[in-house]
């Protein structure tokens, strides 16, 4: 009761009073009062943590809302241009767009035309293997080594990592004595009791499977390193998937009887199929487009300039050849620019649509946008490293590079790059117009299409039944899991797609010109 006192007792408008009884009390509690210089640093430390933040948290808003920013600037200034522009020079703008338009789709239905082909030879060898009991040419004891690589980021993929571990062990028709699963993964943290129960797996199956854990590992370049680094890897074929991949259970003997087949072949690219196409109307749609991509773009540019190309999962490389380039973990579409790179050292990869692989799309909008950013900003990375693959020569004399393959790649890499301007052109010069010259009667709206020249008419439904020419070949070679319904209405929302790949592009192009690093993983499902 006297401390109490005491305390109390001491008058209010006495500062150094005040702080005497403080220091006593501080004292009588064992409690050691800081000193001013204590106090500064701890002020001067909060401070720096608070300006840290700070400064982190706007740079990353900022490498956040530039590209946006640099995209709506470009919308905005061209459509201020095409608002100011005379009548004759959107005639002649009209016209070259038109022009381009044509040559584009032009080209997408020689792609699907050269990719009958492909597809019927396809066919004729399945129907032949399954005739004959599904046995194979190539006898068992001729085939070669086989490791099958699922490369996994644990946090986002735990849930069907174990699924797909034991799809491969149970389901692959492959000799078990040429046969191994290579789960090689990376995490942040401890998955458990995931991760022993992958181990404890692995003990179960020690002649098929490995499970990898990589240190350090951040991207599926460095895991697929890590693999190409490893001693005792004496298979002579590795097959790279994604974890939410499903192989047909005959898709490995397919991409075997290829190398075994032709000595020459260094990679053989299969057919990715979604298996998810029926969720909703986007997964539908990514349904179709991998249809027409897989079984109809790549088959088909593979005929027509005689280069295929490693597209990231359901890709079977010669081992030799993989470890030889490995990853280059710096870009964001790593598997682009490896298959670029393989192709300029002279390999020689190929497209088979009997080697079928079932993959997820992902289910929402923002899952998409996410990975089409990544993709697109990698693939401007890829063009820029490798454009000069149109001109330069190969490094092996006896591989040389033919005028049509560098045709197909100056199609690939600038022409593609270019159509997302020359698409998003197409649209500032329409907003343009509708916003100073809105149609107001038919004839009107016939001068604004056409601007009465009969060239734009005729290359207009040129372009039209050339797309409808790749829509009925799609059509034709759909997977099982595309509902024939799906084609008409991705052709009617076509033109929706075709100018959100061309903003998909041109955040591509944002992102690299402001140096975004960011990288987001693909939920899956």
């Amino acid at each position: 009761m006297e401390k109490e006192t005491r305390i109390q007792a001491i008058p209010l408008d006495s500062t150094s009073n005040v702080d005497a009884g403080s220091d006593q009390l501080m004292v009588e509690r064992g409690i050691n009062k800081p000193t001013r210089s204590r106090n500064l640093q701890l002020s001067l430390k909060k401070l720096i943590q608070d300006a840290h933040w700070a400064f982190k948290t706007t740079s990353d808003g900022v490498q956040d809302w530039t590209p946006f920013f640099l995209v709506l600037s470009y919308f905005v200034f061209s459509t201020t241009v095409y608002m100011n522009a005379t009548s004759t020079i959107i005639a002649a703008f009209w016209f070259v767009y038109l022009m381009t338009n044509t040559y584009i789709a032009t080209a997408t239905v020689v792609e699907a035309v050269t990719s009958m082909g492909a597809f019927t030879d396809s066919r004729k060898a399945l129907a032949k293997v399954a005739k004959n009991n599904w046995k194979f040419p190539t006898p068992d004891s001729d085939l070669l080594k086989l490791d099958i690589i699922i490369v996994a980021y644990l946090p986002n993929e735990q849930d069907i990592v174990m699924d797909r571990v034991n799809y491969l062990l149970q389901e692959i028709v492959y000799p078990r004595d040429k046969l191994r699963i290579n789960l090689i993964y990376n995490t942040p943290y401890e998955i458990q009791p995931l991760e022993d129960e992958l181990r404890q797996l692995a003990l179960q199956h020690p002649d098929n499977l490995r499970i990898i854990k990589v240190p350090n590992s951040t991207s599926k370049a460095d895991n697929i390193n890590y693999y190409c680094a490893m001693d005792g890897i004496d298979a002579d074929v590795s097959a790279i998937f994604d974890c939410d991949h499903y192989p047909h259970p005959y898709a490995p003997r397919w991409a075997m009887e290829r190398f075994v087949k032709d000595k020459k072949v260094d990679i053989v690219q299969g057919r990715c199929v979604v298996l998810n196409a029926n969720d909703n109307l986007m997964t539908s749609m990514i349904g179709v487009e991998f249809d027409k991509i897989y079984a109809v773009s790549h088959p088909g540019r593979a005929a027509m300039f005689k280069f295929g190309l490693f597209c990231g999962s359901n890709g079977y490389w010669r081992t030799s050849l993989l470890r030889e380039l490995k990853m280059d973990d710096s870009m964001l579409t790593e598997d682009i620019d490896s298959a670029l790179r393989a192709f300029g050292s002279g390999a020689y990869a190929v497209h088979d649509l009997n080697v079928t692989s079932f993959e997820l799309a992902p289910l929402s909008m923002s899952a998409f946008w996410k990975q089409r950013l990544r993709w697109s900003q990698g693939w401007v990375q890829a063009s820029g490293r490798h454009m000069h693959l149109i001109w330069s020569r190969s490094p092996d004399p006896n591989k040389t590079r033919t005028a049509r393959q560098r045709f197909g790649i100056l199609s690939l890499l600038l022409i593609r790059e270019l159509s997302y301007y020359l698409i998003t052109q197409y649209l500032c010069l329409v907003l343009s117009i509708v916003i100073v010259r809105f149609p107001k009667s038919g004839h009107d709206l016939y001068t604004l299409v056409f601007f009465q020249y009969p060239v734009a008419w005729w290359l207009f439904m040129f372009s039209i039944f050339s797309f409808a020419g790749t829509l009925y070949v799609t059509f034709h070679f759909r997977s099982e899991f595309t509902r024939w319904y799906t084609i008409p209405i991705f052709a009617v929302t076509y033109p929706v797609q075709l100018v959100l790949t061309a903003v998909l592009g041109l955040f591509g192009h944002a992102r690299q010109v402001s140096k975004y690093v960011k990288w987001n993983p693909t939920p899956r499902g």
